[in-house]
């Protein structure tokens, strides 16, 4: 890893304060599974076009997020059962900036993400803050007496900002789960889950590095998989295969894509 942040630290700075153009909260996403020998092949091909964000001299930043759903886990359940249209009720913390936000992502039926949030303090519960619930009443469709928190996600990732300003690119290192039902605890290391953020259909250097690699999208929800990891009684039928690829990467044996047949389908810079 330390390799890796080398080559982050070469790169052009980029402040929260200039990040300020390019906050994408009504965005595409797309995201990536690699490993860290191929998010190495990758800065190395993009270094020279990315901005890296930097927070009191960090370019590696931890994350804390609380997930809540309802007691029978209806947000997850309906991201498994494939709803197009659904959200996700969070409490993100990002620790370097010390701070908290409550926020609701809602996923329309096109494909399109948008993100409400607050700033809050960070509680225990975010519930028994008046004005987080209020907010929460306002913003998603679950009854806020419902809701408790579930899941908590932590991670240390890296942001990047293309020259053009027109994306941005997260990548999400050292992630683990605990489930804070069951007490069961999970990781996903040493896989990265990258994002790409953008709202419009600009060219993009990182999709013509990734084609090249033949690395493909890969559809991983953190909530859902880390749900999957420290829940195995609840349902997961249709996230068995994604289980599967993502322990065969982390063991490091040769996997396919999930599309088919190990060879790309898709045009880069296709959205």
């Amino acid at each position: 890893m330390e390799v890796i942040l080398d080559i982050v630290r070469g790169m052009k700075p980029i402040t929260l304060d200039e990040m300020s153009g390019v906050k994408l909260m009504n965005r595409i996403d797309t995201k990536y599974l690699v490993t860290e020998a191929q998010l190495h092949e990758i800065l190395c091909r993009i270094r020279d076009g990315y901005f890296a964000q930097e927070v009191e001299g960090n370019r590696l930043s931890p994350y804390s997020t609380v997930y809540y759903d309802t007691p029978k886990l209806t947000m997850y359940l309906i991201h498994h059962d494939r709803h197009l249209v659904r959200d996700k009720v969070r409490v993100r913390t990002y620790v370097d900036s010390h701070l908290t936000f409550c926020e609701v992502k809602h996923k329309n039926n096109k494909g399109r993400t948008k993100k409400k949030r607050i700033a809050v303090e960070p509680i225990p519960n975010i519930l028994d803050n008046p004005e987080a619930a209020a907010f929460l009443a306002e913003r998603q469709p679950y009854e806020v007496s419902s809701l408790s928190p579930h899941l908590v996600t932590v991670f240390d990732r890296i942001t990047l900002v293309n020259y053009g300003k027109t994306e941005r690119l997260t990548i999400d290192c050292n992630l683990r789960f605990e489930n804070l039902r069951t007490g069961a605890t999970a990781s996903m290391s040493p896989l990265v889950v990258m994002e790409l953020k953008q709202d419009g259909r600009a060219h993009s250097l990182l999709k013509d590095v990734l084609f090249d690699l033949r690395i493909r999208p890969f559809k991983v929800s953190k909530y859902c998989i880390g749900t999957c990891l420290t829940r195995p009684d609840v349902k997961q039928n249709r996230f068995k295969k994604k289980l599967r690829h993502i322990e065969k990467m982390r063991r490091g044996e040769p996997v396919c894509s999930p599309v088919s047949n190990c060879e790309p389908v898709f045009s880069p810079n296709e959205p």
